[in-house]
């Protein structure tokens, strides 16, 4: 599955204590079980927002740490000529944000089948890309587990 930002950014954020409890859940669930892939857009958005926009913001130092941790523990898209066309594409059809819609492209040209947000409705699904929210009561926590 491919973790959004904002799931990344819940486990560091501590003004919501459920959803930063919930964020460490799936991340540490996906990263045990080697499920989590991430697109380095969401890597470098990540560090932006956790040094800048939190109240008590990581010291650039600590954000760095844990975006390497969080590069050395996923699997990494990059984001490639063919993910910026598909996501100008994914944005002018589905009408999706510019960048929501290069997170999609990163999960539909690497044929990941699901990308953890709370961006998107819970369940819309796009050219094979479903997008789940891991905040909403109606996600199932068994979708984490490896079905090998």
């Amino acid at each position: 599955m491919l973790v959004g930002t904002n799931v990344l950014v819940y486990a560091h954020d501590p003004r919501d204590r459920p959803k930063q409890a919930r964020a460490l859940l799936v991340l540490d669930r996906l990263i045990d079980g080697q499920r989590v892939v991430l697109s380095a857009q969401c890597l470098s958005e990540f560090f932006v927002v956790v040094t800048r926009r939190l109240p008590e913001p990581l010291a650039p130092t600590e954000a760095l740490a844990q975006v390497d941790r969080l590069a050395r523990a996923c699997r990494v898209f990059d984001v490639t000529a063919p993910v910026v066309l598909e996501g100008c594409r994914g944005s002018v059809q589905h009408g999706l944000d510019l960048w929501d819609a290069l997170i999609w492209a990163v999960a539909r040209l690497n044929q990941v089948p699901a990308v953890l947000t709370e961006d998107a409705p819970h369940g819309r699904t796009l050219e094979g890309v479903r997008f789940l929210n891991p905040f909403t009561p109606w996600f199932d926590l068994a979708l984490l587990e490896d079905r090998t």
